[in-house]
């Protein structure tokens, strides 16, 4: 007895193929309209009112835009902010995040030991308290290298974000400190912090290829490469590094505070270094593994 081989269902194939490629494409439109509100969310953030004209003209400096773009932040994210500042990018984070996201800023307590710092921590809070509207859900996370460095619980940020603050961990390291560095503690604490292949997006003033991290963390600088090398020796893998914040006319061997904003120079020199612009910028995008990615997951503790 012969059994007849089958003949396929081509109708129903068809109907299959159809289904399938409909609901990929409605995917797809999805994810483009999503696209799109998101860059809308930041186009909006960046240019909302509550930004001063100081602010704003330093875009052309400092890229918001593509810089977050770069780092994949998204307004349904949360996002750490490490050593704010006067809290520029605060002011466009705050509002990029406030419905959907959540925006931890990892800052000095007001009650720092030293006097600079404590101030500037005083500033920063009265900033945010005169704006509840657009600051209220953003939460203050106690960041003070090198006492206490800690990013948040394990696994809770989705991106990590640090802009011209890596000299500032080598200025904190305690003298005399060798088997550890504040540097090395950092990068353990947001590898710690980060959920499995989340990012942590660094910005830093760069120095020379060949400069010493001894030399150039006093003029607010450091290599790249050192910086590279730090954030691989806790774990992270480097997963691109964009030239969004170079400036190919900064000689990179003079202080960044020489440079516009603050041109701290002589006064006979402030022209000179007024044509050059802010600083040449490395903008590193760090991810952490994941499961089955390889690498060594959270073995750090703070």
């Amino acid at each position: 007895m012969h059994t007849r081989p089958t003949t396929p269902n081509r109708a129903g194939t068809t109907r299959t193929i159809v289904i399938t490629a409909t609901v990929a494409l409605a995917a797809l439109v999805s994810t483009w309209a999503q696209a799109a509100d998101n860059a809308d969310a930041l186009a909006s953030a960046i240019g909302g009112s509550n930004r001063s004209n100081a602010h704003t003209q330093r875009d052309q400096f400092r890229h918001p835009e593509q810089t977050l773009r770069f780092f994949g932040v998204r307004p349904d994210m949360t996002v750490v902010e490490v050593l704010p500042g006067g809290g520029w990018y605060t002011e466009i984070l705050a509002p990029y995040l406030h419905d959907k996201g959540h925006l931890i800023e990892a800052t000095y307590p007001e009650n720092t030991a030293n006097p600079f710092l404590r101030r500037m921590a005083k500033q920063y809070s009265e900033k945010l308290e005169a704006n509840p509207d657009l600051y209220g859900r953003v939460t203050l996370q106690a960041f003070a290298p090198p006492d206490y460095i800690v990013l948040g619980p394990p696994h809770s940020a989705d991106r990590i974000l640090t802009f011209r603050n890596m000299h500032d961990l080598v200025y904190a390291n305690p003298h005399g400190e060798v088997t550890e560095t504040v540097m090395d503690r950092f990068f353990r604490a947001a590898y710690l912090a980060l959920k499995p292949r989340g990012v942590l997006g660094v910005v830093a003033h760069r120095a020379n290829p060949d400069a010493s991290v001894s030399k150039s963390f006093k003029q607010g600088r450091l290599p790249e490469s050192f910086v590279i090398r730090m954030a691989e020796r806790a774990g992270f893998r480097l997963q691109a590094e964009s030239e969004i914040n170079a400036n190919p006319k900064d000689p990179r061997d003079v202080p960044v505070w020489n440079l516009p904003p603050t041109l701290n120079a002589p006064e006979n020199q402030r022209s000179k270094y007024a044509a050059i612009g802010e600083s040449d910028r490395m903008t590193l995008k760090f991810v952490k593994p994941g499961e089955g990615d390889g690498g060594h997951m959270d073995n750090a503790s703070e």
